[in-house]
């Protein structure tokens, strides 16, 4: 697991832990990212790194990341081998980008990512991008915005990397309701079409995860689940990792048919 963390003086940083289960985590003492002290990567990482999500392509992991400076949020891409040691790639947005996973397969020799980038027209929706090489992308595209008084009606972004099925490419992502006490994070799923994932094929209309628990509810930042990662196993099942009010890790186990299917029994459009 590489997780968020932080430095005695507010800057993030990227720690690791080690599991035999899946459930019970030992943390490194060292950590594993803390923001870089030269070249260009210093310039935009001077506030810290967050929000680690990590796919195995190619036989390497892959790691996008949010780099926080005075000019804003950039995406981040590092790689490793063995966890020990990580290599920064690129940073591979400009600036107000966040939330990047990358497909853990290429379409038609293209790597694919999605991402919430912010701007006044197309506020807090996902877009997908492709790439050749990982360091030059292109061929954006507008895929799934938020919709108006529903439980992601202010911002949506792409959570854990997608999860390959028979029925398509499901993804797990987050929606974010404003009220009067407050932003409150659920977690939803979207199915994007196996060979064109720009296409999605439905979206679940009710959220899957909402804060219940004292520790989702209160913390750093209340009312939150938030979601970097998830691992399919074997039996059917997927582990689900989300960040409580931005203090503690959760987990649970979801049934990956029945994700899909709240899919397509009961959904609203992307667009």
């Amino acid at each position: 697991m590489i997780f968020r963390s932080h430095k005695l003086n507010g800057r993030s940083i990227l720690g690791k832990a080690e599991s035999d289960n899946g459930y019970d985590f030992k943390v490194d003492k060292n950590p594993f990212m803390i923001p870089a002290d030269e070249g260009i990567f210093k310039e935009y990482e001077e506030y810290g790194v967050e929000d680690p999500r990590v796919i195995l392509l190619d036989g390497e992991y892959l790691i996008t990341y949010s780099a926080y400076s005075r000019h804003g949020v950039r995406v981040g891409l590092a790689k490793t081998r063995d966890f020990k040691s990580v290599e920064r790639f690129s940073l591979i947005t400009e600036a107000d980008y966040r939330n990047a996973v990358i497909f853990p397969e290429k379409f038609n020799g293209l790597y694919a990512r999605l991402d919430r980038p912010h701007s006044e027209i197309s506020p807090w929706s996902i877009w997908i991008s492709y790439s050749p090489d990982l360091k030059f992308w292109g061929e954006s595209k507008l895929i799934m915005k938020p919709v108006k008084y529903h439980w992601d009606e202010m911002k949506i972004g792409p959570g854990a990397p997608p999860v390959k099925t028979a029925r398509g490419w499901l993804s797990i992502y987050h929606g974010v309701f404003p009220t009067m006490d407050g932003c409150v994070y659920r977690l939803g799923v979207a199915l994007h079409n196996l060979e064109d994932p720009s296409r999605i094929i439905a979206v679940g209309d009710e959220w899957i995860l909402q804060p219940e628990e004292v520790y989702e509810i209160t913390g750093y930042v209340h009312n939150v689940v938030f979601t970097c990662g998830a691992v399919p196993e074997e039996d059917g099942s997927i582990k689900i990792y989300w960040g409580g009010a931005d203090k503690v890790m959760c987990a649970g186990t979801a049934d990956i048919e029945q994700l899909v299917d709240h899919c397509l029994k009961n959904s609203r459009k992307a667009l």
